[in-house]
């Protein structure tokens, strides 16, 4: 089941979209809640959760104006839910002088989001970094919501929070 937020509802896309498994995440460089650099975190150490991640920018205007702000309101919402977890992951397909390790640490303390980050900056003069070409994101913000079957049930710029944490609350 694919979903789409439109026009204030979840809507399920039951026609045409086959089921699509998220791919691992292969990211190496990652920090814990407490902004302490981890292990690679694996989508499997979240097996049978419902994820939700967020794709930003240090630099991107538009994931300060909307996509941290909506991470923190929906993690902030629901606050101690055993059944998901938010997770963000810096893409950085351009300015990489700006979008660096360091400033997910920064990021992660301004916002006070108390949820691992991790940083995937594309390599070898490739266009995108390897989540966003794994995922097939389309730029920051991003956000993708992966079911408890690891399949990918929303990918997108737009999300509606309040829409978002009523769907995340049903679960």
């Amino acid at each position: 089941m694919i979903l789409a937020i439109e026009k204030n509802i979840i809507m399920s896309n039951k026609s045409q979209s086959p089921i699509v498994r998220a791919p691992e995440f292969n990211i190496d460089q990652w920090i814990d809640k407490n902004g302490i650099k981890t292990k690679p975190i694996k989508l499997s150490d979240f097996k049978g959760r419902f994820k939700v991640l967020l794709c930003f920018q240090s630099w991107c205007p538009g994931c300060h104006s909307k996509g941290l702000p909506h991470l923190k309101k929906m993690v902030e919402a629901l606050d101690g839910s055993e059944k998901i977890t938010f997770l963000a992951v810096q893409t950085v397909f351009e300015g990489y002088h700006t979008n660096t390790y360091q400033k997910i640490i920064d990021i992660q303390k301004h916002y006070n989001l108390k949820i691992p980050f991790g940083h995937d900056a594309a390599k070898n003069g490739q266009l995108k970094s390897q989540f966003m070409t794994n995922y097939k994101t389309g730029g920051t913000p991003w956000f993708i919501f992966i079911d408890r079957h690891d399949n990918i049930v929303f990918s997108e710029f737009h999300l509606k929070p309040d829409v978002a944490i009523e769907f995340l609350k049903s679960l």
